[in-house]
Formats: C-alpha cells, sequence, structure tokens
C-alpha cells in the first residue's frame, strides 16, 4: 500500500490538476487495472507515462478498486496544490549577478522578513556591524509594537569570541530590543559560537543564511540562503529559539 501511495503522490505532484483529472476519469470507467485501458492522449510525455506505468504496477498488488483509486488521485492533487500555495520556498544569493538567473539579495529578504512582523521577530547572527537600513527596519519594527529578539555571538571581553562589542552596540543603539546571548557553555560546547544566521517573524516567515549581518555580507559577499514563507519551518524555528531561552541554554544580556 505504501508503494501505491508513492506512486499516487508522484503522478499528483507532477501532472496539472486539470490533466490528472482526466486520468483519474478514465481509470474510474476500468474494471481492471490494465494500463492499456487509459487513453494515450492524456499520458502527453516520456515523464508522466512512467509515472502512470509505475502506478499500475503498485496497483496490481493492491486491493484498492479503481473508483478508490481515481479518487485518491483527487485526493492527492488537491493536497498537493494547497501545499504549494500554503507554503513558499525563495533563494536568496548575494555577490556578483549574472544575466541568466533572477535572485534578491540578501538585504533585501531580511528586510522583508523584519518589515513583516506584527507581533514577534527574531534575529540571529554571529555579529552585526554597518548594516543602517536593517536597523532603521528595526526602529520601525519596534514602533509598531513588535517584540524583537536578537541572538548574538559575545565579545572576547564577555566571554565570546569577537574583538567588536556588537551586543553592546545593539544595547545602546537599540534600548528596546531584547538580547540573548550563549556565554555558559558545558561540555563539548566550550569553545563554540554563536554561527547561525536566521531571522523570524510571527512564527510565519523566516529567512536562514549564510550571511552575518554586516554591511559586506549584504549586498557584497557571495551568500547563499533561503527564503520560507508559510508552513512547519517558521514555527519550528521559532520553537526552537523559545525553547534555548526556556532551558537557558541562552540567556538575556
Amino acid at each position: 500500500m505504501n508503494q501505491l501511495m508513492e506512486a499516487v503522490t508522484d503522478l499528483a505532484s507532477n501532472v496539472s490538476p486539470e490533466r490528472l483529472d482526466v486520468i483519474a476519469k478514465d481509470i474510474s470507467k476500468i474494471t481492471s487495472s490494465d494500463f492499456h485501458s487509459i487513453s494515450v492522449r492524456n499520458i502527453s510525455t516520456p515523464v508522466v507515462r512512467q509515472l502512470v506505468e509505475n502506478l499500475f504496477d503498485a496497483w496490481k498488488r493492491s486491493p484498492v478498486s479503481a473508483l478508490e483509486l481515481a479518487a485518491m488521485l483527487r485526493g492527492a492533487s488537491c493536497a498537493y496544490l494547497k501545499a504549494k500555495q500554503d507554503v513558499t520556498a525563495e533563494l536568496i544569493w548575494s555577490g556578483p549577478r549574472t544575466p541568466i538567473v533572477s535572485t534578491r539579495q540578501t538585504e533585501q529578504a531580511l528586510l522583508e522578513v523584519i518589515d513583516s512582523a506584527e507581533d514577534s521577530l527574531f534575529i540571529v547572527s554571529f555579529v552585526i556591524y554597518k548594516v543602517p537600513l536593517i536597523f532603521r527596519a528595526i526602529e520601525a519594527a519596534i514602533n509598531r509594537k513588535v517584540s524583537v529578539s536578537m541572538l548574538l555571538e559575545s565579545s572576547d571581553q564577555h566571554g565570546g569570541s569577537i574583538s567588536v562589542d556588537a551586543i553592546g552596540k545593539i544595547k545602546a543603539d537599540l534600548p528596546d530590543v531584547t538580547l540573548y546571548c550563549w556565554n555558559e557553555k558545558k561540555d563539548d560546547f566550550v569553545d563554540a559560537r554563536v554561527h547561525a544566521k536566521a531571522a523570524v517573524a510571527d512564527r510565519k516567515k523566516c529567512f536562514v543564511s549564510s550571511a552575518n549581518l554586516t554591511g559586506h555580507a549584504m549586498d557584497k559577499n557571495m551568500e547563499a540562503g533561503v527564503m520560507i514563507t508559510g508552513g512547519s519551518v517558521p514555527t519550528t524555528l521559532q520553537d526552537q529559539l523559545t525553547a534555548m531561552i526556556t532551558t537557558r541554554i541562552i540567556r538575556e544580556v
């Protein structure tokens, strides 16, 4: 049965809902799992033809009726379409541009996440330095009554590894931001760093990147990241950060 479900899912995710409905109608009319009973006009490409053959191979070894299989195909198509609409993922790439592929840069993506926040915003970075547009966007979020939190690497004078006191700078420039550090490290994590770079807004939209919050990382360095809207990833990222606060892995400065 698992093989049949996989075959149904593969077909539903590679064929348009309209074409899949035609295939499902043809399947519902046949009395046995005979591939040749489906009109060739509905199987337009070698890839789709192979997916249909895989479906029939799996169907022959299952007790599912033709009507049930047709219903499974329609249900899978509907579920796939809804999931595709509910979750979007976009590649973000900074650095040299080419005329072949169009991508947005890191700063644009990060500003989108910050500007979208209505209730909460959590930003994680190894360091933050010379990002005036980001600072202004965070200030605007605070003015909208957004609860803004940041997790940063501490300076070497405060138990961290960087020479710049980024946390002190944020405390001075953005006093309403709640700041966290990871200074009390145990066992295997003694020499570890806050090396994650991410931002999440309202548990709905997140940006995960290789880029630190520095001027060069925003538009000059070659950096790669992904913007995800909807689905479980933004929620899970926020839950992970909250869990580290709750268990006192990271602590408020």
